[in-house]
């Protein structure tokens, strides 16, 4: 079997690569384009931006490092050198699942095909940064010399089915918005299939869907080493989000906003980048008045930063709060419900931030997750209040976050050595022995 899989897999790369070659001779226009999203270059540490995210993330990787996303080029430079996926573990010692280049590459669903999907899962990330060659390519969303639209990745067209929306059932324009949707939406590795991803629709994609499947499976990604809420993390839900709003239901999709179209009937562009940029060629058969257009865009996006600023506040406090709790020695069924509602509460939070474009894919939607989560928070804090009032806590130790550094110093991460490692990783293996592609610059 394990022979059967290699040669599988074999034979699959080497048609991908023919397959790529075939599309560059064919589709020039739409190489240079895809190589043009080298220019969207520029990135923001959002950790520096909201560093009460430090605080609510610690425990997990992503309070080390978390910044905005940029053009397709830098997919795979990006995913190897973060702090996330951190360094080549010990012998005999487990590191950053090899699940991490599931979106930054092609190769990742070839690999999958070669060792099987948990084969692929339950290696560690390192291990496959020598063999991974190419960035996000046409063998992403097409397949065939003809440009037809593929959904590769096996866990994403598994998911377009529990939700009613398999991929060969589908129109053109949802084909479009799925191929964009197999990595820009939420998952999770699943420990129980070698962390395989997953992403976790059984009961539906809404925020309230999701969370059930994950409480109905006792799920948690890791522990909050402050506060003991067993936690949940969303990642990027754009396609969630996109699919209950005003322009999915206008059968508008992420092409139509994301892509420049054309005047003379050939492809869009496919020098993706941020929609806002092609308004004057995407946009003005809708939106005609272009300023109305963007003060209520900023107008959005200043309710949510104001919104989610209240509700990282009050997590952080919340947090720290339950801790006080627990060191003042209280017991699980005393806790139980202040920390489901820190669970429930940040999912919702997570859930709307985590979407970088939410307030222009679906601001409404945001406005409810950040009111809830809101809500939840609060009740977390109602409870805790009366509880250290019956353990005779009198004061609560808060934590100074306001920057990154102070963050993450208050969670005792020494952000130094952790530096240090990864730069010595970087210059000894990645810029050495990696592909060019590990190491793309500006």
């Amino acid at each position: 079997m394990k022979q059967c899989q290699m040669v599988i897999g074999l034979f699959a790369a080497l048609t991908s690569l023919v397959a790529s070659a075939s599309m560059e001779q064919k589709y020039p226009v739409q190489t240079e384009q895809w190589q043009q999203t080298k220019a969207s270059y520029e990135r923001e540490d959002m950790l520096e931006k909201h560093p009460a995210t430090v605080i609510l993330w610690a425990g997990s990787a992503y309070a080390k490092e978390f910044h905005s996303p940029r053009g397709h080029q830098f997919a795979v430079t990006d995913v190897s050198h973060t702090l996330r996926t951190g360094v080549a573990p010990e012998a005999g010692e487990k590191g950053m699942s090899a699940s991490c280049w599931t979106c930054k590459t092609p190769q990742a669903w070839q690999l999958m095909q070669k060792h099987g999907e948990q084969g692929y899962a339950g290696a560690n990330f390192t291990d496959f940064g020598s063999q991974i060659e190419q960035v996000v390519y046409c063998s992403d969303c097409h397949q065939g010399d003809k440009g037809a639209l593929a959904l590769p990745r096996p866990h994403a067209k598994r998911a377009m089915e529990k939700v009613q929306l398999p991929f060969a059932k589908q129109k053109h324009s949802m084909q479009a918005s799925q191929t964009c949707g197999q990595c820009h939406v939420t998952y999770y590795f699943q420990p129980e299939a070698s962390n395989q991803v997953n992403i976790p629709w059984i009961f539906g994609n809404t925020v309230d869907e999701i969370e059930k499947y994950y409480d109905t499976r006792r799920f948690y990604e890791w522990i909050h080493p402050i506060s003991q809420t067993p936690m949940l993390k969303a990642r990027h839900p754009e396609f969630e989000h996109w699919s209950r709003s005003k322009h999915a239901a206008q059968g508008v999709g992420c092409v139509d906003c994301h892509m420049a179209a054309s005047t003379d009937g050939s492809p869009a562009s496919h020098k993706v980048g941020g929609a806002w940029e092609l308004f004057d060629s995407n946009c003005t058969s809708c939106h005609t008045n272009k300023e109305k257009t963007k003060s209520k865009l900023e107008a959005n996006k200043a309710w949510v930063e104001q919104a989610r600023t209240k509700v990282e506040d009050l997590l952080v406090k919340a947090h720290y709060e339950a801790k006080a709790a627990w060191d003042a020695g209280a017991t699980w069924p005393q806790m139980n419900t202040a920390i489901m509602a820190i669970r429930h509460s940040q999912w919702r939070w997570d859930f709307a931030v985590s979407s970088h474009g939410v307030a222009a894919h679906n601001p409404q939607e945001a406005k409810a997750l950040l009111n809830k989560s809101l809500e939840q928070v609060s009740l977390a804090r109602v409870e805790l209040a009366k509880l250290l009032a019956t353990l005779k806590v009198d004061e609560v130790e808060y934590p100074d976050y306001s920057s990154k550094a102070s963050a993450q110093k208050a969670i005792g991460l020494d952000m130094p050595a952790l530096n240090q490692q990864k730069q010595d990783y970087i210059k000894a293996t990645i810029e050495k022995q990696w592909q060019p592609v590990a190491n793309v610059k500006p």
